[in-house]
């Protein structure tokens, strides 16, 4: 790695900032795949990630003269963070639980999900307003989109909120 340094400033800079990208997209990923449980990605950007933090971390600190370099690092912190949630956002990995509130189509919207293949619990409930459903739905993160989509699209009025979750035993993950 020690090849990768040059006389050039800017060229030195824009190793910084793209090998401080990939340090800050994996640790990011890293902390979405600890919360799931995911333990061998977790080991595995743990240790790409700390071997890439202590080359770059180490070639910042060897100049702190130079501040081409320092703006760098930082600004390849800004970007890994927002690279790596863009990643975690396109990969999908893991599942998310989904809770509908619908003030008047949630039977509708209940019979539509279960139709297109996912699991779809029922309760009633009493808000500010009145009587209201309420839909809870636990899928594939790959398919939180395709759920919001189709429940905006059925009851524009309906409260969606979505949150990661781990499963622990059994049930029904449809498509």
């Amino acid at each position: 790695m020690e090849n990768l340094i040059t006389d050039n400033v800017w060229i030195n800079a824009a190793i910084i900032l793209g090998m401080r990208v990939i340090n800050m997209a994996l640790d990011t990923l890293r902390l979405r795949m600890m919360a799931r449980g995911q333990k061998a990605l977790t080991f595995i950007f743990g240790v790409i990630e700390t071997l890439i933090f202590v080359y770059v971390l180490g070639s910042v600190v060897q100049n702190l003269d130079n501040w081409v370099n320092t703006i760098a690092y930082a600004l390849g912190f800004g970007i890994g963070s927002l690279v790596g949630m863009a990643l975690d956002e396109r990969l999908a990995v893991g599942y998310t639980h989904i809770r509908v509130i619908s003030p008047g189509r949630g039977a509708l919207l209940a019979e539509t999900l279960r139709e297109r293949g996912f699991a779809v619990t029922e309760f009633a409930g009493r808000g500010r307003d009145g009587t209201v459903t309420m839909l809870s739905v636990s899928v594939k993160r790959k398919n939180s989109k395709n759920v919001r989509a189709l429940v905006e699209e059925l009851d524009e009025n309906a409260f969606i909120t979505a949150e990661d979750l781990t499963p622990v035993r059994r049930g029904y993950w449809g498509r």
